[in-house]
Parts: structure tokens; C-alpha cells; sequence
């Protein structure tokens, strides 16, 4: 069976290890059609646009993307291409494994977490209102009339939803991948001591959801106290799922255990479209360099196999990757104990390693 894919190259080093993690998949012998587009800010240079309509388009006839870092600018410039993605596709649930490959430098072993991130509301919705502008004030002034409270005129403010709904969903999605995959325990993650109207909401949904699955060990943390049980003793914990900002930041702690962001793989799946992505930047100092390391989206590529069915071949390709971790012979520098050891070899040349290891 042929299966369309939409590959999104990036910017920066994405081009590099968007080109390797297709030659890794085509070496599975999967068969994919594969649909490239260029996204990002030399895009947005030259249309105006990082993110064109017929790139979105492309996705939406494929199903299935993969997508390599974009740059979003700090403070100026356009919005995260990634956030204008999971709502132009309601892609609801970010899908982040934090797993151990020996031969990655880090100070834990067998970590096998998975984190699962509401991806549409809570802060990250996108409804701010900026210092000082007249809308802004009359928000004030009307939070001040309904409860009381005093904000300082010169306040920038964002509103944090969290319905029942997309709780629900993000819940039970979480559920559903448990027992789809073996796992044993899921954790909500919340702040529902201090925000109870938000949070609280979550934490409710979630327990009502729990109740439906008998089979699957259900508990809830403090969402500060899950970052120290993370850090103390992080086998405890199996699926873990969250709102919006806190999955985000417990995404790069869980990455941080595992190695880094290097070896950190990701996907956004909705109802009916996947966009799988690695978890870290464009890193543009690198760009054209040939030393970038393509493990992220390589396993991003790994998790789409499994999504599109092709569950061997994702065996295969995550077999072959730790492989070449563990010899720890053919990989860049990053994954070097000393980063400045001169027989790290660059992106294409790793990808090629993996790939001999799927041809043995």
C-alpha cells in the first residue's frame, strides 16, 4: 500500500535532517508517496507568509506530515507556525515519548515516559490583550466592576480557557493510548489548588474519564510537585497528561531526562490528520553545515510509521537508530561524550549508518 506523506523542510537546519529522516523511511521499503513543501521564514521573506495556504492544503489532502523545525522570531515578526498548525487542523493532542537509548549522554536510565499535551486552549489560545491599548483598559475595568479587583493600568493580559469538552478528549485520548500500548498508569497533571475554575475543571474531567477505565491505574499531581517526583524518581510515572502549558514545559524536563531535545520526538494527531515533528528548534547557526543531528525527527518519523500502520517498519527504523546510538561510532557530535571529539561525523552520514543498519 502507498501512503501519502507531506513533508514540511523548515528552516534553518531542517532541510538537513528532513532530507535524512526521508531517506531513513524510504530505506524501511514502506512506500510513500512523499509531498515536499517549503515552510518558514525564507517563505515568509518571499510571500509574506511562513506558513502559505497550499502548504496547509497539501496536509489536509495527505492526512499524514511530517515537519522539520521553523523559526518562530522572539517578540517580533509572525506567530509560532507550530501553534497556527494544531488550530488550523485541530490537532488536539501533542504526543511526546521520552525514552532512554543507551549511548546518549544523561543522568538516568531507563526512562520510558510519555507525555500527552493538550494542544487548542489554556494559555497558549492566543487571547491576549497588549499593555495599554483601550481594549485592554475596558477588560479591566470590567474584571474590576465584576470582582473587585484592582490590575495595574500598565498590565498585559492573557485568558486562560479550559472547557469540558476538550478535556474530555485530551483525557481520554491519553486513556486510549495507554491501552493501546501497554501502558499501566495514567497521571493528570494540574494546578487545580490555586486555579479552580480552570484547572479544577481539568482535574474533575479527568477523574470522570478515569472512572471509564478500570484497567488503567489513575492518580493526579501538583503540577510543581510533578517537576520534583520528575526529577527524583521519574520511573514511577507512565503516560502523563496535561494542559497546554504545562505539557510544553514537561515536554523539555521529560527530554531533559532522556538526553536532550536531540533525541526528543513528537507528533500532533487529531480526528482525522497527524503532523509529526521533531521537538527542538531550527538552530539556524548550524544551518547548512552538515553537523546537525537528525535523531529527533527520525523517531518523529518512526511514530509516524506506527500511526500509518506500518508497525515493522517502525521497529526496524527505531531498532536501527539506537543502534547507532549505542555503538556510539557513527553519530554527531552532540551524541559524542566530549562534544569536540573529532570522529563525529555530520547528518547525512549518520543517516546513512541507520540506514546500513536497516539493510543488515
Amino acid at each position: 500500500m502507498k501512503h501519502d506523506v507531506a513533508l514540511l523542510k523548515g528552516d534553518g537546519i531542517g532541510p538537513e535532517i528532513a532530507d535524512a529522516t526521508m531517506d531513513c523511511i524510504d530505506a524501511t521499503g514502506v512506500s510513500i508517496d512523499w509531498h515536499v513543501e517549503d515552510a518558514g521564514i525564507e517563505v515568509y521573506e518571499r510571500d509574506g507568509d511562513p506558513l502559505p495556504e497550499r502548504v496547509v492544503d497539501t496536509i489536509r489532502k495527505a492526512k499524514v506530515a511530517i515537519k522539520a523545525p521553523i523559526t518562530t522570531p522572539v517578540g517580533t515578526g509572525f506567530r509560532s507556525v507550530n501553534v497556527r498548525l494544531r488550530k488550523q487542523l485541530d490537532l488536539y493532542a501533542c504526543l511526546r515519548p521520552c525514552k532512554s537509548y543507551e549511548g546518549v549522554n544523561s543522568r538516568y536510565r531507563d526512562i520510558d515516559l510519555v507525555i500527552v499535551r493538550e494542544n487548542t486552549e489554556d494559555l497558549y489560545a492566543g487571547i491576549e490583550f497588549e499593555e495599554g491599548q483601550e481594549e485592554t483598559l475596558r477588560l479591566m475595568e470590567f474584571i474590576d466592576g465584576m470582582k473587585g479587583i484592582h490590575m495595574p493600568r500598565d498590565s498585559g493580559i492573557s485568558i486562560k480557557p479550559i472547557s469540558i469538552a476538550r478535556s474530555e478528549r485530551i483525557v481520554r485520548f491519553a486513556f486510549d493510548y495507554a491501552l493501546e500500548n501497554g501502558r499501566n498508569k495514567v497521571t493528570a497533571v494540574h494546578k487545580a489548588n490555586i486555579m479552580k475554575y480552570s484547572d479544577g475543571l481539568f482535574l474533575k474531567v479527568a477523574r470522570a474519564v478515569a472512572e471509564e477505565y478500570p484497567e488503567i491505574e489513575f492518580e493526579d499531581r501538583i503540577v510543581d510537585n510533578m517537576c520534583m517526583q520528575l526529577v527524583q524518581k521519574p520511573q514511577l510515572y507512565d503516560v502523563l497528561v496535561l494542559p497546554n502549558l504545562y505539557g510544553d514545559i514537561l515536554s523539555d524536563l521529560g527530554a531533559g531526562l532522556v538526553g536532550g531535545l536531540g533525541v526528543a520526538p513528537g507528533g500532533n494527531i487529531g480526528e482525522e490528520i497527524a503532523v509529526f515533528e521533531a521537538t527542538h528548534g531550527s538552530a539556524p547557526k548550524y544551518a547548512g553545515k552538515n553537523v546537525a543531528n537528525p535523531t529527533a525527527l527520525i523517531l518523529s518519523g518512526v511514530m509516524m510509521l506506527r500511526h500509518i500502520g506500518e508497525t515493522e517498519a517502525s521497529i526496524e527504523l527505531e531498532k536501527a537508530v539506537a543502534d547507532v546510538i549505542r555503538e556510539g561510532k557513527d553519530v554527531t557530535f552532540d551524541l559524542k561524550r566530549d562534544r569536540k571529539d573529532p570522529t563525529a561525523v555530520g547528518t547525512k552520514e549518520m543517516a546513512k549508518a541507520i540506514i546500513r543498519k536497516i539493510g543488515g
